[in-house]
């Protein structure tokens, strides 16, 4: 899809996820000229359903996507591009965003490019991802609630994923592939929570249609689960953050200060490049401050522009 051959764009928001179309509504709604830019690898890829985002609980997330661009067609401001953004840098003015084989100018620019879950090569992992192999229990925990759960991961990771199940479950067996490198104290705490530690390797997930059944370990044990969820780091979709100069803190989210603004001027973030809360609701929530402070920025440019031009004049 080719973009309008506008001189000059208020925005571009690289993201087509509930960050970036939550931003390109609020910006539509208030007459700037937006070029979202999206190359279709949204993180919710296996899922089936979205789940705690308020009046769109139990949407097929790809239902979500066709919803918001339909939405957003009653602003003709707002267009899209389907494809890559390659490169942007930032010059006087604003910044010029590579789009293929062309570039154009935007005044702002809002990055919502997401991360990718890295699902753990466990014989069987990736066929059930989505369907009982989980990254989020907030978003998959409640369908299984009350069941025998995995937890997967290592060190700190496996603790924190087998600690949040606990809200959903009293039957968690923590699953590290290996050595739990966990201390004495948290080796202590899991146990008194009747969370037992399993580090032997993993052999393969058995399932039926799609169902997670048990873990089958290297040894020939087998372990009956119903559910797992994984706790390994994600990578970010895109580089540009990191080639724009952006800050980031140690868990390798993007900072940003008020209205999602970046430490790099006119560049702003939401959604899951943040690395805060990674819920819809919240990635959409992100956005619309974004679109918000964006706005704001450019009006009151305008405002300073116009009003500067008309002193002069006086004069």
């Amino acid at each position: 899809m080719s973009a309008p051959a506008f001189p000059g764009w208020d925005v571009v928001i690289v993201g087509a996820g509930p960050a970036g179309l939550s931003a390109a509504l609020v910006l539509g709604r208030c007459r700037r000229r937006v070029l979202v830019c999206d190359r279709n690898t949204p993180r919710s890829w296996a899922s089936k359903a979205m789940h705690g985002f308020l009046s769109r609980d139990g949407v097929d997330p790809a239902e979500f996507r066709r919803l918001a661009r339909r939405e957003l067609k009653r602003y003709p401001s707002v267009h899209f591009w389907s494809g890559e953004v390659s490169k942007v840098t930032r010059g006087r003015g604003g910044f010029t965003v590579r789009l293929g084989a062309r570039a154009v100018r935007a005044r702002k620019l809002l990055l919502a490019t997401g991360v990718m879950d890295r699902v753990p090569k466990v014989e069987g992992m990736l066929e059930l991802f989505g369907q009982s192999v989980f990254q989020c229990p907030y978003c998959d925990g409640w369908e299984f609630r009350g069941q025998p759960l995995a937890a997967y991961g290592k060190a700190r990771r496996g603790l924190e994923m087998a600690r949040s199940l606990t809200a959903w479950s009293p039957d968690i067996v923590l699953f590290t592939d290996g050595p739990a490198k966990l201390g004495r104290a948290d080796r202590a705490s899991l146990r008194r929570n009747r969370i037992e530690v399993v580090e032997d390797r993993i052999a393969r997930l058995a399932s039926v249609r799609g169902r997670l059944r048990a873990v089958v370990l290297r040894d020939g044990r087998s372990i009956p689960r119903k559910a797992l969820y994984f706790d390994t780091p994600a990578r970010g979709q895109s580089a540009l953050t990191e080639n724009l100069g952006c800050a980031f803190n140690r868990h390798g989210g993007v900072i940003c200060g008020k209205y999602e603004a970046t430490s790099v001027p006119g560049v702003y973030v939401a959604g899951n490049v943040v690395r805060n809360v990674q819920l819809s609701i919240v990635a959409a929530g992100e956005g619309a401050s974004a679109a918000f402070g964006i706005n704001r920025a450019l009006t009151r440019e305008d405002f300073e522009r116009r009003a500067t031009g008309a002193r002069r004049v006086s004069h």
